[in-house]
């Protein structure tokens, strides 16, 4: 019975704010969500609830050394000659998933690799645009200057994080780190002599090379592309040494590294620097990039995007990671006719998705 009128007590809940039609649209949606969430548990009780293809793409990743080789080198270069066949619009969309791309591979080394659950993650991605903003606006600092000292900022707000958080495990460091996008968000919402609250920061300096002004989307398309690449290498290969060894060790149990020598604290901490100095990287290219930030760009709302990538994809999964960009970036712009319908869509597709493949798209198995 409690099933039953679970969608009707929705809708009535609604009424008052949204309005009669909007209200059983509502109530309609959540009757109908119901019956899918049975009807795939069911499937998955009875085995018949996986996904073939996507089990098989995720287990035939594993191929040989020499064709993952030859195959990257032909992706490197269709992204090269890409922007030659793209119009602006597309360039654009190309620059923001690089945009997120790399702020979903720097999620991923505390969420994927170490299992800390970060709420807070658009709080350094801010500190870093902020950082950029006003350095180059008051003191005329350039853009490969500001890239480093985001970063820079970022890393040490991320260390801080990490002391803070070091004795804290699960839900308590999820509620810190939530604490501290809400404290970021209020600090460059109120601090009017230093951020212009949230009225934001204009003319933020484009990047430039010998003189020469990037501010065309192709520009841009390259420069974050680079930045993804140069992202993607040195966490790669961080994850294939010890350090990505003790992170998925200290993921999988604490305890249990620990008692064989991994010094948990440490390798924590450095998660947190090295994750936050992606995203202060990223604030800076994004400041570069539109030439102008405000508050909004950094609340908890885009946290929670940049997380589901991470899940979406597959945590510690750095293909998986850039899947859940390009997913959670080009399907709202894919749904753009379904202007008033396109947000309950990306969420009934969000929850299918997680149903099916809880390891995420490309992620694997326990």
């Amino acid at each position: 019975m409690n099933n039953l009128w679970t969608p009707l007590f929705v809708g009535l809940l609604v009424w008052p704010f949204a309005g009669l039609q909007s209200a059983v649209l509502i109530a309609v949606t959540v009757a109908v969500g119901k019956i899918l969430v049975h009807i795939i548990r069911r499937l998955r009780l009875t085995g018949r609830g996986t996904l073939p293809l996507l089990e098989g793409i995720s287990s035939h990743l594993q191929i040989a050394p020499h064709i993952r080789l030859r195959v990257g080198a032909l992706v490197v270069v269709l992204l090269l000659v890409m922007p030659f066949f793209m119009n602006n619009y597309a360039l654009d969309i190309a620059g923001l998933i690089w945009l997120y791309a790399i702020l979903a591979v720097g999620l991923n080394i505390t969420v994927g690799y170490v299992g800390i659950l970060d709420l807070g993650y658009a709080a350094f991605y801010g500190v870093g645009a902020y950082t950029y903003a006003i350095l180059s606006t008051q003191a005329g600092v350039t853009f490969w200057v500001g890239l480093p000292l985001g970063a820079c900022m970022a890393a040490v707000l991320g260390l801080l994080l990490g002391i803070i958080t070091l004795r804290l495990r699960g839900d308590y460091t999820a509620i810190v780190t939530l604490g501290l996008v809400q404290i970021t968000y209020l600090v460059l919402n109120s601090w009017d002599s230093v951020t212009n609250g949230p009225n934001g920061i204009l003319q933020i300096a484009p990047p430039s090379i010998a003189g020469f002004a990037l501010y065309q989307p192709a520009h841009f398309y390259y420069l974050g592309l680079a930045l993804l690449g140069m992202t993607l290498l040195v966490v790669y290969r961080l994850a294939s040494t010890h350090i990505g060894r003790g992170w998925v060790a200290i993921r999988e149990d604490e305890l249990a590294a620990e008692s064989v020598g991994i010094h948990s604290t440490q390798l924590k901490i450095l998660a947190f620097v090295l994750g936050a100095g992606v995203a202060g990287m990223a604030g800076v290219f994004f400041a570069a990039r539109y030439s102008f930030i405000s508050p909004e760009s950094f609340n908890f709302a885009e946290s929670i995007r940049i997380l589901s990538m991470v899940v979406i994809g597959g945590m510690g999964s750095l293909p998986g990671v850039i899947l859940g960009a390009c997913l959670m970036t080009l399907l709202p712009e894919m749904l753009r006719e379904f202007e008033h319908y396109r947000t309950l869509i990306f969420g009934a597709a969000l929850v299918l998705v997680m149903v099916f493949r809880p390891q995420g798209l490309l992620g694997r198995r326990g």
